[in-house]
């Protein structure tokens, strides 16, 4: 029985909102595995995961649509850090930490438009930390 293969990767998000396709790396974790799922967890209080469009102005809709559902202001009452970071730990129950995608063949079964996004409203933290976990089927 082969068994979960997992592994931690290192993204820089830089000192803004930012959406960061990780889907090279995460096609790099499971390129040669077979068939089965891979999990896609990001251990932070203040970020997520989307599959989403890259590339053609959705990173930015989605980073605008996050502003006016959370906005960067004074009326969260977490406040330390930057001005408006309590939007920040808000942000994971709109845009889960997580996502479990098939894999087919060694390769994420993702539709066409399709990529992984590390979701990333904190500029306090500029480095994040991403676990790929393989489930061999």
């Amino acid at each position: 029985m082969r068994r979960m293969r997992s592994e931690v990767i290192t993204v820089q998000t830089g000192s803004r909102p930012t959406v960061r396709d990780i889907t090279a790396e995460a096609e790099r974790f499971v390129s040669g595995q077979g068939d089965g799922l891979l999990h896609v967890f990001v251990p932070h209080a203040t970020a997520g995961l989307a599959v989403i469009e890259t590339g053609s102005g959705s990173d930015d809709d989605l980073l605008r649509a996050i502003d006016d559902l959370l906005p960067a202001d004074d009326r969260w009452r977490h406040r330390h850090g930057s001005p408006g970071h309590g939007r920040d730990h808000v942000l994971p129950a709109f845009v889960p930490p997580y996502a479990t995608l098939p894999v087919v063949d060694g390769r994420l079964a993702l539709g066409t438009w399709q990529s992984i996004c590390l979701v990333d409203t904190n500029g306090d933290n500029p480095g994040r930390k991403v676990r790929f976990s393989f489930l061999p089927g």
